[in-house]
């Protein structure tokens, strides 16, 4: 594989990502750490929206709906687990869990069959309409959530203890954010062979010109339902994760908000950039943490910020860094 100034800018971050929660560790500086992995598990979140957006052209304002399902996922088993009460008694005794697999496999499949049904509508439409589409589901699940009384409703669901996984401490916030990172990188990997592979290759085809594809043979509203099951199924992973490091879900988590964040993460980074989520959740990270000591309305920065990128910097800030190289690479 050729190496490009993207590519070597893409292994910086990702070191630096390893690099500064390790170093935090040795100063023994926890809240760095959980800051770092904040910052992996926005990321994870922002690799889903990027494989519709990036890929797929597919412009959504719902994707807090999977976020916030992967959440909830988490919530209802873990709280179930802590209060031994049953979650269902037929047709087996179940009350719930707090294994961080079984609560990811959980989250996975109810955010994939979410967007299953909300992109199957929803693709029949295109440009505006599909956004407002995606956003009315989102909202839709959101005012759900808030009515949801059994699991806290607008007040949100709170978690005693974090979920367990196999050998490892997850109160420690290093092997937490080990837990994170890992899963980051194998969420990168996997949009990097998607985006090679034969489908990604018809996805991308799709995007520019949607008759050519269908003159081979290829169905471009089956390749970008698969993408967008694909893209909410790790944003709902990533929810998972969200709501165990916070301990905590809440309605919040699939607000139309949460679909901007995600969205900002990876215009800030770079729409179509492989490691683009990852360069903007760091920076978004890094601002609020900075920024917000500082003022209440440190958004306004960020505004700024974005606005620039979106005028003098289409790539992103590792398009501008790296330059008019390929993107997915």
């Amino acid at each position: 594989m050729m190496v490009t100034r993207e590519s070597l800018l893409n292994w910086a971050m990702i070191a630096a990502l390893l690099l500064v929660p390790l170093a935090a560790w040795s100063l023994d500086e926890p809240f760095i750490i959980t800051l770092a992995t904040k910052a992996a598990i926005l990321a994870l979140a922002g690799v889903g929206l990027n494989i519709a957006l990036g890929l797929g052209g597919l412009i959504s304002l719902g994707h807090a709906a999977f976020f916030g399902i992967g959440g909830y996922a988490m919530g209802i088993l873990a709280a179930h687990a802590q209060n031994y009460e049953p979650l269902f008694e037929w047709p087996f005794l179940f009350e719930g869990s707090n294994q961080m697999p079984l609560i990811w496999l959980t989250a996975v499949v109810f955010s994939a069959l979410a967007a299953l049904v909300i992109g199957a509508l929803s693709l029949r439409t295109s440009g505006v309409y599909f956004i407002m589409i995606t956003l009315a589901f989102g909202q839709m699940l959101y005012y759900f959530a808030i009515s949801w009384s059994a699991y806290g409703g607008e007040d949100g669901l709170s978690i005693w203890v974090r979920n367990e996984f196999p050998g490892l401490n997850t109160l420690d916030p290093i092997q937490f954010f080990a837990i994170a990172y890992v899963i980051l990188c194998g969420a990168l990997f996997f949009a990097a062979r998607l985006a090679r592979s034969p489908f990604g290759l018809a996805l991308a085809a799709a995007r520019q010109n949607e008759d050519r594809v269908e003159a081979v043979g290829l169905t471009p509203f089956t390749l970008r339902l698969t993408a967008f099951v694909i893209s909410g199924a790790i944003t709902g992973l990533a929810g998972a994760l969200f709501a165990d490091l916070n301990r905590f879900v809440s309605p919040t988590m699939l607000s139309w908000h949460t679909s901007g964040e995600i969205m900002i993460f990876v215009i800030l980074g770079g729409v179509g950039r492989l490691y683009g989520p990852v360069a903007g959740a760091a920076l978004y990270i890094v601002l609020e943490h900075l920024l917000g000591g500082i003022s209440d309305y440190w958004q306004i920065f960020l505004g700024v910020l974005l606005l620039l990128i979106v005028l003098f910097a289409r790539g992103g800030l590792i398009g501008a860094i790296a330059g008019r190289e390929k993107a997915h690479g």
